[in-house]
């Protein structure tokens, strides 16, 4: 549940900093200023809403697993985005997808949903429980 509420207050700001920076760029560089903002977003969107959605499966396995499975899914994500970035400057002309917007987008709407992610968990008050020593029952 809590997972969902992240989730809606990371994409809202993210959603519109991916709107404003989206539309700034595409008058500052044209076409491929459109085409690496669109990418930019939706690359960093998806990248930060696998995280939520493992960490809603993981949310009823031991921690342990719970570690392991978020491991996985961050390295997996690390090695994917690299061989899709790979692909993108490999098989895409820079007049088709600006590199700067790219990289401008993705910080903005990263630094958006860190914010909004936050500010989200700061109002769900959620008391994480602390492990029991070997003495306490």
């Amino acid at each position: 549940m809590s997972e969902t509420q992240l989730w809606k207050g990371a994409i809202v700001p993210s959603t519109v900093i991916a709107s404003l920076s989206t539309i700034v760029l595409t008058l500052i560089n044209g076409k491929s200023g459109l085409f690496g903002s669109l990418l930019g977003s939706f690359t960093v969107i998806i990248f930060f809403s696998i995280h939520l959605l493992v960490a809603r499966i993981s949310s009823e396995l031991d921690p342990m697993a719970t570690m392991a499975l978020a491991m996985f899914s961050y390295f997996a994500k690390v090695l994917l985005m690299g061989a899709f970035l790979l692909l993108v400057t490999k098989y895409t002309d820079r007049t088709t997808i600006d590199r700067g917007s790219f990289a401008i987008c993705a910080i903005l709407i990263t630094m958006a949903w860190l914010f909004g992610e936050i500010r989200s968990f700061l109002r769900l008050r959620v008391h994480l429980p602390l492990p029991k020593k070997e003495g306490d029952l």
